[in-house]
């Protein structure tokens, strides 16, 4: 199965400063996740004006059809991050309900996780 990483393009971290920041910390992280999740299969991404967690600075959250969905922050947008984040996706899609065991847990994304939301219910139960 896939999973997304929706990632906020208009994030800023507490250190961004207009007059010598040129765009938000969000869109580095978005090109930094862009190109560590090229290629890899069972991951997509795209982009999203503001996930409304502005006191964490750099949100991003996975999510799968039918699987319980994160919502991780505080992120510096460093290519590390993005590959851990990359990388949690990729559990996120392998595993049959979006739960990643913790020891399975890139480092880089410990200590980031802010949300989890219950997948929605599927029409058989409306």
């Amino acid at each position: 199965m896939t999973s997304w990483i929706t990632i906020c393009d208009t994030c800023k971290t507490p250190d961004w400063d207009e007059t010598t920041d040129s765009r938000p910390h969000g869109q580095d992280m978005a090109d930094l996740i862009e190109a560590a999740a090229m290629g890899r299969e069972g991951v997509k991404t795209r982009r999203v004006s503001c996930l409304m967690g502005c006191s964490h600075g750099c949100n991003v959250a996975v999510q799968g059809a039918g699987k319980l969905a994160y919502t991780l922050g505080k992120f510096d947008p460093a290519p590390e991050a993005a590959e851990a984040i990359v990388e949690y996706a990729a559990l996120h899609a392998q595993s049959t309900n979006g739960q990643v065991p913790y020891k399975q847990w890139p480092q880089g994304v410990k200590d980031h996780f802010i949300t989890r939301h219950p997948p929605l219910p599927d029409a058989a139960e409306e």
